[in-house]
């Protein structure tokens, strides 16, 4: 049996003098680490925190984010991470769903969540992790009052250890249950996927409370060090590259691309990455080129989703540039340890290759579920597989190409949008008669949330004031990043609008609308 807990546990007692994580001018080694997990995970432990509870974080990154991770896995409990750029309304609802009763607010949050408290009836105890404010209790404190013994710990692996909230095509987020074997076993995987080793530092710059955060993870199962950035910014992401000596980052394509206008020859000693993994959003083989032509062939992608910690991979010697085998940059590869992939028919049997279906997965990585939905649970994982609802196809060669979303899903900057949630809020706008919200190219982001919208009879409202209002019922990155007015939509013989004949318009003389 292996939990997140132990990560901490195991990797000090191999490692005890090796640094771990280092933050903001903060280095803590692995047994310096395990002591502030134990620490937390007593002091809650002493306030009657167990089983039955369950914690949520708001909070940018920071080394104390990790430590909750581990505490909870010590304690057999669950973490919500929340996605600090999501309006209160849908921080409310997260928070309320998932039952938590434990709240812990980062460097600057403290102040939001407390506005929030009237509607978070279920919070029970409220922890600034970084400054002391009115109605929390201090972080540091509980640690410094807590014995640094290793706690006893009942966690089983088929616990919930991570409830992951992602959007969802009703509109209101979905929580998907990781459990710890799910979590370790595909954090072992990318660390064998991607060799990872004690010498490795990563440059940790993607959200901590999203699943991306699986570089972190699996570098400190192996002795490895995580620089942690506490929000990607450009230059700086270049310049803990090269002060930190790191050799691994894993970002999206939109960062990349932003790196790659700023590195100018010389400016930057990045001599020390030996790779960069990329995944969440398009990234246009043209710019992948770009990008290896001036970082090197140190490229490989993972493809996986919230529901399944690792999918795909592509490897380095797949990035090639030239010849017949540069299609396969257009690939998400093909499947990492432990992982199987498949693409299904309507009728859940397998395609031959070349043929378009639903990408399925299977493997001890996948989620256990979703939070208080068994029926989208069953419908899901039937047959044992994860229907991603993404849909591609597989080469003879068992290369993974992706093709569509099946739920019509945006993937804009890594963050997931589903139009759904987006053309609800639109709807809510008196001038708005039919709206239909669908991706489109864009050279930021890979792809822009694009509306398209009929107006009622003798009602008038422009781009810019459509946009402030979804801004003002959703998160920034939800909202559309343009309006087009139109007299109609094209819909079906029941009235439905289609969004697919939508899409083509924005995407016409593009080879694919998905990485």
């Amino acid at each position: 049996m292996y939990t997140l807990g132990d990560i901490p546990r195991c990797s000090a007692r191999s490692f005890p003098t090796r640094t771990a994580i280092s933050f903001e001018g903060t280095s803590l080694t692995y047994a310096e680490l395990n002591q502030r997990v134990n620490r937390l995970c007593n002091s809650l432990r002493v306030q009657g925190i167990g089983k039955e509870d369950r914690l949520a974080v708001l909070s940018e990154n920071t080394y104390k984010y990790l430590e909750i991770y581990f505490a909870a896995g010590k304690l057999g409990i669950s973490v919500t991470p929340l996605n600090f750029r999501l309006a209160d309304p849908e921080i409310i609802h997260i928070i309320n769903d998932s039952e938590s009763t434990v709240l812990f607010a980062g460097d600057g949050y403290e102040e939001r969540a407390m506005q929030m408290a009237g509607s978070l009836p279920g919070i029970r105890q409220w922890i600034a992790m970084d400054n002391r404010a009115a109605g929390f209790d201090f972080y540091e404190d509980l640690l410094a009052s807590a014995s640094v013994d290793e706690p006893e710990s009942d966690t089983n692996e088929e616990d919930m250890a991570i409830l992951m909230y992602t959007g969802g095509t009703t509109g209101l987020p979905k929580g998907v249950m990781m459990t710890h074997r799910a979590l370790v076993t595909g954090f072992i995987s990318t660390a064998l996927t991607f060799s990872f080793s004690k010498q490795d530092i990563t440059c940790f710059v993607l959200p901590l409370f999203h699943v991306s955060f699986w570089p972190a993870f699996a570098h400190l199962l192996v002795g490895g060090k995580v620089v942690i950035m506490r929000r990607p910014e450009v230059a700086g992401v270049l310049e803990l590259i090269q002060d930190q000596r790191c050799t691994h980052i894993n970002a999206v394509p939109t960062l990349y691309n932003w790196m790659l206008q700023l590195v100018h020859q010389g400016a930057y000693d990045l001599s020390s990455l030996r790779i960069m993994t990329y995944a969440g959003s398009p990234f246009p083989p043209e710019l992948l080129k770009k990008c290896i032509e001036r970082f090197g062939p140190i490229f490989m992608q993972a493809y996986g989703m919230t529901e399944c910690i690792g999918g795909t991979s592509l490897s380095m010697e797949d990035h090639c540039l030239e010849g017949e085998r540069s299609r396969l940059l257009a690939s998400a590869g093909r499947p990492i340890i432990g992982v199987d992939v498949a693409v299904t028919g309507t009728d859940d049997k397998p395609l031959p290759p070349g043929e378009i279906g639903e990408i399925i997965l299977r493997g001890k990585c996948v989620m256990k579920g979703y939070w208080k939905n068994p029926d989208l649970t069953a419908e899901t994982l039937r047959g044992g597989w994860y229907h991603t609802g993404d849909m591609g196809y597989l080469d003879k060669d068992g290369y993974l190409f992706l093709v569509d979303r099946k739920a019509d899903m945006i993937v804009t900057g890594g963050e997931n949008v589903y139009p759904k949630e987006v053309e609800d809020v639109l709807y809510q706008h008196p001038a708005v008669s039919m709206a239909a919200v669908v991706s489109a190219p864009d050279e930021k982001w890979g792809e822009r949330v694009q509306a398209v919208v009929v107006l009622k009879p003798d009602q008038k409202v422009n781009e810019e004031e459509l946009i402030a209002h979804c801004k003002s019922l959703l998160a920034g990155y939800k909202c559309p990043k343009a309006i087009d007015f139109r007299d109609s939509l094209p819909t079906t013989a029941v009235g439905k609008i289609l969004r697919k004949d939508i899409k083509k318009t924005f995407w016409q003389g593009y080879e694919r609308t998905i990485n």
